[in-house]
Protein backbone atom coordinates (compact mmCIF):
# COMPACT_ATOMS: atom_id res chain seq x y z
CA UNK A 1 0.00 0.00 0.00
CA UNK A 2 1.36 3.02 -1.06
CA UNK A 3 1.17 6.84 0.59
CA UNK A 4 -0.19 8.80 -1.83
CA UNK A 5 -0.88 13.11 -1.72
CA UNK A 6 -3.33 14.78 -4.22
CA UNK A 7 -3.05 18.62 -4.15
CA UNK A 8 -6.29 19.85 -4.77
CA UNK A 9 -9.99 19.52 -3.75
CA UNK A 10 -12.12 20.35 -7.09
CA UNK A 11 -13.47 17.76 -8.78
CA UNK A 12 -10.47 15.87 -10.59
CA UNK A 13 -8.52 15.64 -6.99
CA UNK A 14 -11.97 14.68 -5.38
CA UNK A 15 -12.29 11.57 -7.86
CA UNK A 16 -8.60 11.23 -7.89
CA UNK A 17 -8.39 10.70 -4.21
CA UNK A 18 -11.39 8.74 -3.87
CA UNK A 19 -10.07 5.90 -6.57
CA UNK A 20 -6.38 6.09 -5.59
CA UNK A 21 -8.00 5.41 -1.87
CA UNK A 22 -9.41 2.06 -3.29
CA UNK A 23 -6.14 0.86 -2.83
CA UNK A 24 -3.40 3.08 -0.92
CA UNK A 25 -3.18 5.40 2.03
CA UNK A 26 -4.45 8.80 0.65
CA UNK A 27 -4.10 12.27 1.70
CA UNK A 28 -5.97 15.39 0.00
CA UNK A 29 -4.40 18.74 0.61
CA UNK A 30 -6.90 21.82 -0.07
CA UNK A 31 -5.78 25.62 0.83
CA UNK A 32 -9.17 26.46 1.30
CA UNK A 33 -11.55 26.41 4.00
CA UNK A 34 -14.04 23.47 2.18
CA UNK A 35 -13.79 21.38 -0.55
CA UNK A 36 -14.57 21.99 -4.15
CA UNK A 37 -14.93 25.99 -3.69
CA UNK A 38 -15.35 26.47 -7.88
CA UNK A 39 -17.46 23.47 -8.24
CA UNK A 40 -19.85 25.44 -5.81
CA UNK A 41 -20.97 28.02 -8.41
CA UNK A 42 -20.71 26.06 -11.69
CA UNK A 43 -23.76 26.46 -13.54
CA UNK A 44 -24.67 29.19 -12.12
CA UNK A 45 -25.08 27.36 -8.77
CA UNK A 46 -27.01 23.99 -10.17
CA UNK A 47 -23.96 22.34 -11.24
CA UNK A 48 -23.51 20.99 -14.80
CA UNK A 49 -21.92 17.68 -13.67
CA UNK A 50 -21.69 16.24 -17.29
CA UNK A 51 -23.57 15.59 -20.38
CA UNK A 52 -26.50 12.95 -21.28
CA UNK A 53 -24.69 12.48 -25.21
CA UNK A 54 -23.19 9.30 -26.40
CA UNK A 55 -19.47 9.67 -25.29
CA UNK A 56 -18.05 9.15 -28.64
CA UNK A 57 -19.76 12.52 -29.39
CA UNK A 58 -17.59 14.48 -26.81
CA UNK A 59 -14.48 14.92 -28.69
CA UNK A 60 -16.47 17.80 -31.28
CA UNK A 61 -17.26 19.69 -27.61
CA UNK A 62 -13.40 19.60 -26.64
CA UNK A 63 -11.73 23.20 -28.45
CA UNK A 64 -8.12 21.77 -27.50
CA UNK A 65 -6.12 17.95 -27.61
CA UNK A 66 -9.42 16.24 -27.91
CA UNK A 67 -7.11 13.35 -28.60
CA UNK A 68 -5.34 13.39 -25.33
CA UNK A 69 -8.53 12.55 -23.43
CA UNK A 70 -9.80 9.51 -25.61
CA UNK A 71 -8.68 6.85 -23.02
CA UNK A 72 -9.97 9.16 -20.30
CA UNK A 73 -12.81 9.22 -21.43
CA UNK A 74 -13.28 5.93 -22.45
CA UNK A 75 -12.39 4.77 -19.21
CA UNK A 76 -14.23 6.91 -17.28
CA UNK A 77 -17.34 7.91 -19.38
CA UNK A 78 -20.09 10.12 -18.65
CA UNK A 79 -22.85 6.78 -17.68
CA UNK A 80 -19.54 5.92 -15.06
CA UNK A 81 -19.74 8.94 -13.56
CA UNK A 82 -23.68 9.37 -13.19
CA UNK A 83 -23.80 6.10 -11.46
CA UNK A 84 -20.85 6.51 -9.29
CA UNK A 85 -23.20 9.83 -8.18
CA UNK A 86 -26.43 7.77 -8.22
CA UNK A 87 -24.31 4.59 -6.26
CA UNK A 88 -23.75 7.30 -3.15
CA UNK A 89 -27.22 8.91 -2.99
CA UNK A 90 -26.75 12.02 -5.74
CA UNK A 91 -29.71 11.36 -8.38
CA UNK A 92 -29.61 13.51 -11.68
CA UNK A 93 -31.89 14.84 -14.28
CA UNK A 94 -30.72 15.81 -17.98
CA UNK A 95 -32.44 19.07 -19.45
CA UNK A 96 -31.96 20.97 -22.93
CA UNK A 97 -28.58 20.01 -24.95
CA UNK A 98 -28.11 17.18 -22.85
CA UNK A 99 -27.30 18.86 -19.71
CA UNK A 100 -26.94 16.78 -16.71
CA UNK A 101 -27.73 18.56 -13.37
CA UNK A 102 -28.62 17.09 -9.70
CA UNK A 103 -32.12 16.97 -9.50
CA UNK A 104 -32.31 18.85 -6.23
CA UNK A 105 -30.46 21.72 -8.54
CA UNK A 106 -28.06 22.28 -5.71
CA UNK A 107 -23.99 22.24 -6.09
CA UNK A 108 -23.85 22.07 -2.60
CA UNK A 109 -25.28 18.34 -2.74
CA UNK A 110 -22.96 17.62 -5.56
CA UNK A 111 -20.06 18.49 -3.20
CA UNK A 112 -22.03 16.79 -0.37
CA UNK A 113 -21.91 13.62 -2.63
CA UNK A 114 -17.85 13.72 -3.30
CA UNK A 115 -17.30 14.27 0.16
CA UNK A 116 -19.34 11.61 1.43
CA UNK A 117 -17.38 9.58 -1.34
CA UNK A 118 -13.98 10.18 0.20
CA UNK A 119 -15.16 10.22 4.14
CA UNK A 120 -16.26 6.52 3.15
CA UNK A 121 -12.79 5.37 1.29
CA UNK A 122 -10.92 6.43 4.28
CA UNK A 123 -9.01 9.59 2.36
CA UNK A 124 -7.59 11.97 4.49
CA UNK A 125 -8.97 15.26 4.41
CA UNK A 126 -6.53 18.54 4.98
CA UNK A 127 -8.45 21.80 4.55
CA UNK A 128 -6.82 24.86 4.57
CA UNK A 129 -3.76 23.62 3.80
CA UNK A 130 -1.97 25.48 0.88
CA UNK A 131 1.07 23.75 -0.34
CA UNK A 132 3.98 25.82 -0.97
CA UNK A 133 7.15 23.88 -2.07
CA UNK A 134 7.29 20.43 -3.59
CA UNK A 135 10.96 18.47 -2.80
CA UNK A 136 12.00 15.07 -3.93
CA UNK A 137 13.88 12.61 -1.89
CA UNK A 138 14.87 9.86 -3.66
CA UNK A 139 11.55 9.13 -5.42
CA UNK A 140 9.56 10.33 -3.20
CA UNK A 141 7.68 13.29 -2.65
CA UNK A 142 8.15 15.68 0.64
CA UNK A 143 5.44 18.15 1.28
CA UNK A 144 5.49 20.07 4.08
CA UNK A 145 7.89 17.82 5.60
CA UNK A 146 6.07 14.88 4.81
CA UNK A 147 6.83 12.00 2.63
CA UNK A 148 4.50 10.43 0.14
CA UNK A 149 5.43 7.37 -2.86
CA UNK A 150 3.01 9.06 -4.68
CA UNK A 151 1.87 13.04 -5.79
CA UNK A 152 -1.51 13.97 -7.81
CA UNK A 153 -1.20 17.61 -8.90
CA UNK A 154 -4.83 18.59 -9.19
CA UNK A 155 -4.98 21.95 -8.55
CA UNK A 156 -7.22 23.63 -11.28
CA UNK A 157 -6.47 26.57 -13.59
CA UNK A 158 -5.72 30.00 -13.41
CA UNK A 159 -9.34 31.17 -13.64
CA UNK A 160 -11.82 32.11 -10.60
CA UNK A 161 -8.47 33.20 -8.65
CA UNK A 162 -10.88 34.03 -5.78
CA UNK A 163 -11.72 29.66 -5.29
CA UNK A 164 -7.93 29.22 -4.49
CA UNK A 165 -7.06 28.78 -8.79
CA UNK A 166 -3.96 30.80 -8.17
CA UNK A 167 -1.74 28.62 -10.04
CA UNK A 168 0.95 27.05 -7.79
CA UNK A 169 0.57 23.62 -9.69
CA UNK A 170 2.15 25.21 -13.04
CA UNK A 171 5.13 26.47 -10.76
CA UNK A 172 5.03 22.82 -9.23
CA UNK A 173 5.54 21.97 -12.91
CA UNK A 174 8.03 24.21 -13.44
CA UNK A 175 9.80 23.16 -11.10
CA UNK A 176 10.31 19.40 -12.33
CA UNK A 177 11.18 20.56 -15.73
CA UNK A 178 7.48 20.43 -17.32
CA UNK A 179 6.42 22.10 -19.92
CA UNK A 180 3.63 24.78 -19.93
CA UNK A 181 1.58 25.61 -22.39
CA UNK A 182 0.70 29.36 -22.33
CA UNK A 183 -2.25 30.35 -20.30
CA UNK A 184 -5.32 31.77 -22.34
CA UNK A 185 -9.27 32.79 -21.05
CA UNK A 186 -10.97 30.30 -22.19
CA UNK A 187 -15.48 30.49 -22.20
CA UNK A 188 -15.29 33.68 -21.80
CA UNK A 189 -16.96 37.18 -22.76
CA UNK A 190 -15.77 39.44 -25.62
CA UNK A 191 -14.92 42.90 -25.38
CA UNK A 192 -15.81 45.33 -28.39
CA UNK A 193 -14.92 49.04 -29.34
CA UNK A 194 -18.50 49.76 -30.79
CA UNK A 195 -19.84 52.67 -30.41
CA UNK A 196 -23.44 51.21 -30.06
CA UNK A 197 -23.02 48.89 -26.80
CA UNK A 198 -24.60 50.99 -24.65
CA UNK A 199 -27.82 51.10 -26.81
CA UNK A 200 -27.64 47.22 -26.65
CA UNK A 201 -26.92 46.54 -23.84
CA UNK A 202 -29.41 44.00 -22.27
CA UNK A 203 -30.47 42.75 -25.57
CA UNK A 204 -30.28 39.02 -26.08
CA UNK A 205 -30.46 37.60 -30.02
CA UNK A 206 -31.85 34.64 -30.83
CA UNK A 207 -31.00 31.54 -33.44
CA UNK A 208 -28.00 33.77 -35.10
CA UNK A 209 -24.71 33.25 -35.95
CA UNK A 210 -21.16 34.64 -34.71
CA UNK A 211 -18.87 34.56 -37.25
CA UNK A 212 -14.77 34.73 -36.77
CA UNK A 213 -13.06 35.73 -40.10
CA UNK A 214 -9.36 36.83 -40.20
CA UNK A 215 -9.49 38.73 -43.66
CA UNK A 216 -11.51 37.17 -45.90
CA UNK A 217 -11.11 34.00 -44.64
CA UNK A 218 -13.74 32.69 -42.47
CA UNK A 219 -12.32 31.35 -39.50
CA UNK A 220 -15.48 29.77 -37.25
CA UNK A 221 -19.32 30.57 -36.56
CA UNK A 222 -21.64 29.51 -33.93
CA UNK A 223 -25.10 29.25 -33.95
CA UNK A 224 -27.05 30.04 -31.02
CA UNK A 225 -28.13 32.75 -28.48
CA UNK A 226 -25.51 35.96 -27.79
CA UNK A 227 -25.96 38.30 -25.63
CA UNK A 228 -25.32 42.51 -25.82
CA UNK A 229 -23.44 44.11 -22.32
CA UNK A 230 -22.08 47.44 -21.56
CA UNK A 231 -18.52 45.75 -22.75
CA UNK A 232 -19.39 43.93 -25.62
CA UNK A 233 -21.12 40.37 -26.01
CA UNK A 234 -21.47 37.28 -23.84
CA UNK A 235 -23.70 34.30 -24.07
CA UNK A 236 -23.57 30.93 -25.50
CA UNK A 237 -22.00 31.69 -28.97
CA UNK A 238 -19.89 34.03 -27.39
CA UNK A 239 -18.40 31.62 -24.91
CA UNK A 240 -17.56 28.98 -27.54
CA UNK A 241 -16.65 31.11 -30.17
CA UNK A 242 -13.54 32.49 -27.01
CA UNK A 243 -12.36 28.97 -27.18
CA UNK A 244 -11.59 29.26 -30.80
CA UNK A 245 -10.07 32.75 -30.87
CA UNK A 246 -8.23 32.75 -28.28
CA UNK A 247 -4.84 32.27 -29.94
CA UNK A 248 -6.19 33.86 -33.00
CA UNK A 249 -4.70 37.37 -33.94
CA UNK A 250 -6.31 40.00 -36.75
CA UNK A 251 -9.92 38.77 -35.38
CA UNK A 252 -12.69 40.62 -37.24
CA UNK A 253 -16.35 39.27 -35.67
CA UNK A 254 -19.46 39.82 -37.68
CA UNK A 255 -23.18 38.75 -36.70
CA UNK A 256 -25.32 36.50 -39.20
CA UNK A 257 -28.84 37.84 -37.78
CA UNK A 258 -30.59 35.92 -39.83
CA UNK A 259 -28.62 32.52 -40.63
CA UNK A 260 -31.59 30.67 -41.55
CA UNK A 261 -32.06 33.17 -45.05
CA UNK A 262 -29.44 33.23 -47.75
CA UNK A 263 -29.40 36.56 -49.28
CA UNK A 264 -31.81 36.43 -52.14
CA UNK A 265 -34.50 35.35 -49.49
CA UNK A 266 -33.49 37.80 -46.92
CA UNK A 267 -34.07 40.56 -50.09
CA UNK A 268 -37.33 39.04 -50.65
CA UNK A 269 -38.51 39.21 -47.17
CA UNK A 270 -37.32 42.76 -46.89
CA UNK A 271 -39.64 43.82 -49.98
CA UNK A 272 -42.43 42.08 -49.01
CA UNK A 273 -42.10 43.77 -45.55
CA UNK A 274 -41.62 47.37 -47.76
CA UNK A 275 -44.65 46.67 -49.78
CA UNK A 276 -46.71 46.29 -45.99
CA UNK A 277 -45.20 49.18 -44.71
CA UNK A 278 -45.42 51.08 -48.24
CA UNK A 279 -45.76 54.73 -46.63
CA UNK A 280 -43.79 54.17 -43.61
CA UNK A 281 -39.90 54.91 -43.19
CA UNK A 282 -37.56 52.18 -43.18
CA UNK A 283 -37.04 52.86 -39.28
CA UNK A 284 -41.02 51.46 -38.84
CA UNK A 285 -41.07 48.86 -41.70
CA UNK A 286 -38.38 46.71 -40.06
CA UNK A 287 -40.32 45.95 -36.92
CA UNK A 288 -41.12 42.35 -38.05
CA UNK A 289 -37.73 41.53 -39.48
CA UNK A 290 -35.23 42.48 -36.52
CA UNK A 291 -35.80 43.75 -32.31
CA UNK A 292 -37.37 46.67 -32.60
CA UNK A 293 -33.94 48.52 -30.49
CA UNK A 294 -31.52 46.76 -32.50
CA UNK A 295 -33.41 48.75 -35.73
CA UNK A 296 -31.49 51.51 -35.97
CA UNK A 297 -27.88 50.54 -34.79
CA UNK A 298 -28.16 47.85 -38.56
CA UNK A 299 -29.76 51.16 -40.63
CA UNK A 300 -26.56 53.44 -39.31
CA UNK A 301 -23.69 49.98 -40.02
CA UNK A 302 -25.60 50.03 -43.24
CA UNK A 303 -25.53 53.66 -43.55
CA UNK A 304 -29.33 54.61 -44.23
CA UNK A 305 -31.49 57.40 -42.96
CA UNK A 306 -33.68 55.82 -40.65
CA UNK A 307 -36.54 58.39 -41.35
CA UNK A 308 -36.47 57.67 -45.10
CA UNK A 309 -39.57 56.39 -46.48
CA UNK A 310 -39.52 52.48 -48.01
CA UNK A 311 -40.57 53.74 -51.39
CA UNK A 312 -37.04 55.70 -51.52
CA UNK A 313 -34.51 53.05 -50.60
CA UNK A 314 -32.54 52.49 -53.33
CA UNK A 315 -32.24 49.01 -54.53
CA UNK A 316 -28.25 49.94 -53.46
CA UNK A 317 -29.12 50.53 -50.11
CA UNK A 318 -30.86 47.40 -50.15
CA UNK A 319 -28.10 45.95 -51.31
CA UNK A 320 -26.46 46.96 -48.07
CA UNK A 321 -29.04 46.23 -45.55
CA UNK A 322 -28.68 43.11 -46.85
CA UNK A 323 -25.24 42.42 -46.41
CA UNK A 324 -25.33 44.27 -42.95
CA UNK A 325 -28.10 41.94 -41.53
CA UNK A 326 -26.00 38.98 -42.95
CA UNK A 327 -22.38 40.10 -41.74
CA UNK A 328 -23.23 42.46 -38.86
CA UNK A 329 -19.49 43.76 -38.12
CA UNK A 330 -18.23 44.65 -34.39
CA UNK A 331 -15.04 45.71 -33.74
CA UNK A 332 -13.23 43.12 -31.77
CA UNK A 333 -11.43 44.31 -28.83
CA UNK A 334 -9.87 41.61 -27.11
CA UNK A 335 -11.25 38.80 -25.04
CA UNK A 336 -12.07 39.37 -21.36
CA UNK A 337 -9.07 38.39 -18.85
CA UNK A 338 -8.50 35.36 -17.55
CA UNK A 339 -10.66 36.48 -14.16
CA UNK A 340 -13.93 36.44 -15.94
CA UNK A 341 -12.78 33.22 -17.80
CA UNK A 342 -14.80 29.75 -16.65
CA UNK A 343 -12.08 27.73 -16.99
CA UNK A 344 -8.59 28.27 -18.29
CA UNK A 345 -6.77 27.24 -21.84
CA UNK A 346 -3.12 26.07 -21.63
CA UNK A 347 -1.19 24.34 -19.07
CA UNK A 348 0.47 21.17 -18.21
CA UNK A 349 1.56 20.44 -22.02
CA UNK A 350 -0.07 16.93 -23.13
CA UNK A 351 3.14 15.59 -24.32
CA UNK A 352 4.44 15.57 -21.04
CA UNK A 353 1.97 13.49 -19.79
CA UNK A 354 1.14 9.73 -20.24
CA UNK A 355 -2.32 9.88 -21.84
CA UNK A 356 -3.56 6.05 -20.48
CA UNK A 357 -2.75 6.75 -16.82
CA UNK A 358 -2.25 10.70 -16.41
CA UNK A 359 1.54 10.39 -15.11
CA UNK A 360 4.72 12.21 -15.84
CA UNK A 361 6.42 11.34 -18.81
CA UNK A 362 9.37 12.94 -17.00
CA UNK A 363 8.90 11.92 -13.28
CA UNK A 364 8.07 8.93 -11.89
CA UNK A 365 4.81 8.61 -9.46
CA UNK A 366 3.91 12.19 -10.46
CA UNK A 367 0.24 12.72 -12.06
CA UNK A 368 -1.65 15.71 -13.38
CA UNK A 369 -5.37 15.77 -13.73
CA UNK A 370 -7.93 18.09 -14.39
CA UNK A 371 -8.13 21.56 -15.85
CA UNK A 372 -4.32 21.99 -15.03
CA UNK A 373 -4.03 20.15 -18.50
CA UNK A 374 -3.78 21.87 -21.84
CA UNK A 375 -7.18 20.59 -22.30
CA UNK A 376 -10.52 21.95 -22.38
CA UNK A 377 -13.91 21.83 -23.86
CA UNK A 378 -17.06 23.97 -24.47
CA UNK A 379 -20.01 24.54 -22.17
CA UNK A 380 -22.80 22.06 -21.73
CA UNK A 381 -20.50 19.82 -18.60
CA UNK A 382 -17.71 18.63 -21.11
CA UNK A 383 -14.90 20.06 -18.51
CA UNK A 384 -16.51 18.65 -15.54
CA UNK A 385 -16.45 15.45 -17.71
CA UNK A 386 -12.79 15.49 -17.97
CA UNK A 387 -12.08 16.67 -14.48
CA UNK A 388 -13.47 13.50 -13.68
CA UNK A 389 -12.30 11.10 -16.35
CA UNK A 390 -8.88 12.40 -15.78
CA UNK A 391 -8.97 11.94 -11.83
CA UNK A 392 -9.96 8.52 -12.79
CA UNK A 393 -7.21 7.34 -14.73
CA UNK A 394 -4.64 8.98 -12.31
CA UNK A 395 -6.44 7.72 -9.06
CA UNK A 396 -6.71 3.94 -10.68
CA UNK A 397 -3.47 4.15 -12.29
CA UNK A 398 -1.51 4.47 -9.24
Amino acid sequence: MKKVAVIGGGPSGMIAAYFAAQKHHVELFEQNEKLGKKLFITGKGRCNITNDRDISEFFNEISRNAKFLYSAFYSFTNRDLIALLREHGLETTVERGGRVFPKSEKSSDVIKTYEKMLRKSGVKINLNSKITAIDRKGDSFCLEGREFDSLIIATGGYSYRSTGSTGDGYKFAKQFDIEVEDLRPALVPVELSDDFLDKLSGLTLKNIELIAKRGKKEIHREFGELLFTHFGISGPTTLRMSNIINRAENIQLYIDLKPALDAKTLDDRILKDFDEFLNKNINNAMVKLLPKNLIPTVLHLAQIDPHKSVNEVTKEERRQLVKTIKEMPLKYKSLMDINAAIVTSGGISVKEVNPSTMESLKIKNLYFCGEILDVEGFTGGFNLQIANSTGYLAGTSI
